[in-house]
């Protein structure tokens, strides 16, 4: 079943009739199944081009396919529905609080650094890092673009993704990633798995190459210390559950008990 998506509902309630006619061009649909993908697909085209992306990223969008491997990982995310205890058991949060401990002893310059310059402690990066990727062990294997047109698609949360995809195709026409880069089945990318258009948004050249790379680590942890001072994050306070800080690990991961976990294992880092 295809059907128009709720920012197009919302933009007819907003516009006159005769302001509408442009947009009703370019809404994208969304669709339930797969069916209607490639037929989605020029549509969508048209509305990234109004948004600014260029033919590399419209090329890109083109070659994209549908990812059944996405949709699944999108249905069945069950740790987000376990109690705090199970879910530090089932993400591993001894080994990261343990293994976060020696990464920070090794590179204490390091994380002290991005502290003075963001306000964010070592122990909230870390466990962030950790709990990503396993400290950048594994990355992900899905193509980043396909993973996000496809969630852009989805009726699920079309609203959400569609900016992503955007980003994600702009990033492709600045040279930041390529049509081929893989990502989290999300479409997340690097060692802390930034959504695209949070990269394009927030991504930082940490070690001052020119380039914004979330696979290196030193770009990666100073994008992430940068996303949280830039949603709020306020230097010298605390960040466990009733602390002004905690409700900046909400734009993180909107998950209640990722938020605690991250919260209690970075104490721990830090202790």
């Amino acid at each position: 079943m295809i059907r128009k998506s709720p920012r197009f509902a919302a933009r007819s309630l907003a516009l006159p009739f005769f302001l509408l006619l442009p947009a009703l061009a370019q809404a994208a649909p969304c669709s339930d199944t797969g069916a209607q993908y490639e037929a989605w697909k020029p549509v969508m085209a048209a509305e990234a081009e109004a948004a600014g992306v260029g033919p590399r990223g419209i090329d890109a969008l083109m070659a994209t396919s549908y990812s059944k491997a996405t949709i699944g990982a999108d249905r069945n995310q069950k740790s987000f529905r376990y109690s705090l205890d199970k879910f530090l058991e089932v993400r591993g949060a001894s080994a990261i609080i343990s293994q976060g401990r020696k990464r920070k002893a090794q590179n204490p310059d390091f994380y002290a650094a991005l502290e003075r310059q963001y306000g964010v402690p070592a122990g909230v990066l870390i466990a962030i890092h950790g709990m990503e990727t396993g400290f950048g062990n594994f990355m992900g294997d899905t193509n980043v673009v396909s993973a996000i047109a496809t969630l852009a698609y989805d009726c699920r949360r079309s609203d959400f993704f569609t900016p992503h995809l955007i980003g994600a195709l702009k990033l492709i026409d600045a040279g930041a990633i390529s049509p081929q880069t893989r990502g989290a089945k999300h479409g997340e990318l690097g060692h802390t798995q930034f959504l695209p258009g949070n990269a394009l948004t927030y991504g930082v050249d940490g070690n001052g190459d020119g380039r914004v790379d979330l696979t290196d680590l030193v770009d990666a942890m100073a994008s992430t210390a940068n996303f949280l001072r830039q949603k709020g994050w306020r230097p010298g306070v605390g960040y466990q559950q009733g602390e002004p800080n905690f409700a900046v690990i909400e734009a993180w991961n909107a998950a209640t008990v990722y938020q605690q976990a991250i919260a209690l294992m970075a104490a721990q880092i830090d202790s």
